[in-house]
Parts: C-alpha cells; structure tokens; sequence
C-alpha cells in the first residue's frame, strides 16, 4: 500500500476549497483494508474516508491521513419475486450507477438521478430526491467494522436510516467503512412522480405514451440540471441545508402569515418544510461573502463563485442561518459535514 504525502485535495473536493492531505492512500479493493489500517499513518479517529467529496466542506489541511475510495465493480446477485438483487461498490459513481440499473430495465432509483456522489456514501446520508429516498431500496451494506477489523453485513434495519441520517453518522460514525451496498430493484415499474414540477415535466416529454423509469430519470436530470449547477464548473456540494421539519402547530402558524408556503405533511404529525423557499423569501438569491454566494436559480445551494476561502463559506452558511431564523423562527441545518467538525451551523 503506497502512501503519499502533501497531496492537494482541492479537485477531489466539489466545492473547490483549497486544502492538503498529510498522508494520502488510495483505496482499490476491500481488502486494501486489512493493509491501511496498518499503516504507521493510520489513525482510527483522524483517517478521512473520501469518495465523490461532494458532501465535504474542508475548512483547513487535513493534518491526517486521507483514503480515497475507488474500489469498483457492479454485479447482479439474484432474483426473487419481481426483485433483483445487484451489489455496487463504494467507488462507484452514483450517476452512473443509476445509469446502469436504468439499462438493465430497474427501476427504484430513477428519482435519485444526477445526485453527485458516490455509490459507498449514499447511505450514509440517506440520499433523497423528488419524493424517494435511497433507504427505500437499499437491501444492505457492506462494511468493514474498525472494532473488530472484519467484514460485517449490516441489514436495512441495521443501518437506522431517518431523514438524511443513519447510523453511519451517528453511533456508527468512524467505526464502519463502507464498502459495498446491496439494492433491492424492481422488475416493474410504478413511477413515483409526485414531488414538486416532476410530474408536469414527465407529462410534456411522454405526450401521452406510456411513462418509463428511464423518463423520470431524464425529467430529473433536466430539472436538476435547470436550477442546479455543475460542480466540474462551479463548485458546491448540491443542496447545502436540510428541509427542515417543525411540529404541526409552527407550521400551521406559519401557513397562516404565508399561505402559500410549501410543505409536506409527515406520518408521525410533523410538517417538513421546504429550505430552498425559506431561505428564497429572505430574498437572499445572489448574496456573497468573499467568493462564496448563494446560487442565483437556487435558494438552497451555495457556489464558490470566486476562489472562495473556507471562511467565505461558513460565514455565508450563518448568516443565512441566522436571517432565517429571525424571519421564520426555523432553524436551519446544514447537509455537508464540517471538517473538522468544530465548524458547524
């Protein structure tokens, strides 16, 4: 296992920060494991397991060691009552694993499309998108347990998943690399077009045919597309905040003063409320500190609009915070992980 040493993480990072690694690993297979955690720079609470790193936000260098995740492979295990079973490795690109599960004739993620990332971080976050969330499909994970230093398959219950959370940032964080992540897919599709615009942009394109999974994917790309920008030209981490959730009388009270306020009624009671909205009636589109701005077709995403500094970026995040706050009485939280985590809004 070959480790080196001052390596730039800015192009590795999506939102474009500038920083180094100390000590930098490159991860190709599962069993690259056994030998990385081995290593004299290999610290259990100071390694940085990164992927895609676009749900990162590098604040400083990082004075540890660094493994990238690139193991890759896709393959079918089995078929089962109109379900198929296809295990993914973690250095997968998502976008192009869905991509793959759209040409085999899948359907389940096609809702998930263009999410930037990789396929070893989507449960970790719980992705979701346009009504669907990945726990929805996902059949297990593959991990390789720092505690005992073996490989362990954690089932859909195992992994604890909530509303963009699950046991990998929580009690699991730093004890479980992921490796793989198995998918239970459908045979049939039943498309799931409810969410926001999806559905009138479904309709325009089919014209009146029969709706495909590959059509939803396609009306998602060209939303997302729309409104959201490529972080390979303008970086940012997709949505920077999460849609927060308040209980049903703050949302009641504020569906009196803005009555036209999205919202999204929950099972347990709760209201979750829309971020990009809140932070869009703060008229807060286009507002910048230093290099980093919010996006002007956006609300909820921020852009390294000009070389932004790490502190662009946390003080634009706060003030935000703070302006919706005092206009809604809503906290906001944000979606990307601090590092270190220290930095937090």
């Amino acid at each position: 296992m070959q480790v080196m040493h001052d390596v730039d993480l800015t192009p590795l990072n999506t939102f474009g920060l500038k920083a180094r690694a100390r000590d930098f690993a490159v991860l190709e297979h599962e069993n690259d494991l056994h030998e990385i955690v081995k290593l004299p720079a290999f610290g259990r609470e100071s390694v940085l397991w990164l992927g895609g790193g676009s749900n990162i936000l590098l604040m400083r260098d990082y004075q540890g060691l660094v493994v990238h995740v690139k193991n890759k492979g896709i393959r079918e295990l089995s078929r089962s009552d109109g379900l198929v079973y296809i295990e993914a490795q973690a250095g997968e690109v998502w976008h192009d694993f869905v991509l793959h599960t759209l040409e085999a004739g899948l359907s389940g993620l096609e809702n998930l499309s263009l999410i930037p990332g990789s396929v070893g971080a989507s449960p970790v976050q719980n992705i979701g998108a346009y009504g669907v969330e990945v726990k929805d499909v996902i059949h297990s994970v593959r991990c390789f347990d720092l505690d005992t230093r073996t490989f362990v398959t954690l089932d859909n219950a195992g992994c604890r998943f909530s509303y963009r959370e699950s046991l990998f940032k929580q009690a699991g964080k730093g004890r479980y690399v992921i490796t793989a992540v198995v998918f239970a897919l459908s045979e049939t599709f039943r498309p799931n077009v409810r969410y926001g615009d999806l559905a009138a942009v479904v309709e325009q394109a089919c014209a009146g045919r029969e709706i495909t999974a590959k059509d939803v994917s396609d009306a998602v790309c060209f939303i997302r597309s729309s409104k959201l920008p490529d972080p390979a030209t303008l970086g940012n981490v997709g949505s920077f905040f999460k849609n927060p959730v308040v209980d049903a009388q703050t949302a009641q009270k504020l569906l009196a003063q803005h009555p036209t306020m999205p919202h999204y009624p929950q099972a347990d009671g709760s209201v979750k409320l829309a971020a990009g909205w809140l932070i869009d009636r703060c008229n807060l589109k286009g507002f910048q500190i230093g290099g980093a701005a919010v996006h002007d077709k956006q609300a909820l995403v921020l852009v390294n609009k000009q070389q932004a500094e790490a502190q662009d970026v946390y003080a634009l995040a706060q003030h935000i915070c703070r302006t919706v706050q005092q206009a809604f009485g809503v906290a906001l939280q944000a979606e990307p992980n601090w590092l270190p985590a220290d930095f937090h809004v």
